[in-house]
């Protein structure tokens, strides 16, 4: 029987995947004059950051699952602030993206050695192959939202697949990073569980975390 997922990281993933909406607010506007071109795949490795980092000790894809979810909600008010329809390129593609990125991460840690899996040269090779197989599927997005993924001008090589190795690359970085922010984490909540005083900070800090994202992606668009 699968454990079930600990309770007391529901708010720190919560907080995890509000700071992975934000980073997408900003970095697609900080590189928007060519957002038709290398920024899904920056943006690919940012995303496997945060999901690696959704995956604990433990292995449960509900972690995955939530930061997921909340980065979705975060493009979605995102949406809001720009008066875009969700069936739009700019949140329906990315937020398949999203899903696809977190599901080859998930797929393919089921398919690898947990013991590979501890050492770096293994969650190295977990990033480059996530990676390689979200951007590789990526075109399908025209099967899921109706919108076709974009293409490098004057071919028809869809963005994901051309730039696919710098997402690779990125990632081959990114994700073991993840898994260092993971363990710092669980570490973290598991201390504010059993602490006190701990707790009573962490309760005030996460949803204080969340509500200033959510402040900061605001003003991104607003200002």
């Amino acid at each position: 029987m699968p454990k079930p997922f600990p309770k007391h990281l529901i708010v720190p993933f919560i907080a995890l995947g509000s700071v992975w909406g934000l980073s997408e607010t900003a970095l697609g506007l900080g590189i928007q004059k060519c957002a038709s071109y290398v920024s899904g795949s920056l943006m690919t490795g940012v995303a496997l950051f945060f999901i690696a980092a959704a995956w604990p000790s433990y292995r449960h894809f509900l972690g995955i699952v939530l930061v997921v979810l909340v980065a979705s909600l975060f493009k979605l008010f995102d949406a809001l602030l720009l008066s875009l329809p969700v069936l739009h390129g700019a949140v329906a593609n990315p937020i398949f993206a999203f899903f696809l990125e977190g599901l080859a991460l998930f797929i393919l840690v089921m398919v690898f050695k947990k013991g590979f899996l501890e050492k770096k040269k293994g969650q190295a090779a977990l990033g480059g192959t996530s990676a390689l197989l979200a951007v590789g599927l990526f075109p399908l997005v025209k099967f899921a939202t109706g919108i076709p993924a974009c293409v490098y001008p004057g071919t028809g090589i869809p963005l994901s697949v051309y730039y696919g190795p710098l997402a690779v690359v990125l990632s081959i970085l990114t994700v073991p990073l993840g898994f260092l922010a993971a363990e710092k984490i669980q570490s973290a909540a598991e201390a504010s569980s059993r602490e006190p005083g701990r707790k009573a900070i962490s309760r005030i800090l996460y949803p204080a975390a969340v509500a200033l994202c959510l402040l900061l992606a605001a003003l991104v668009r607003v200002v």
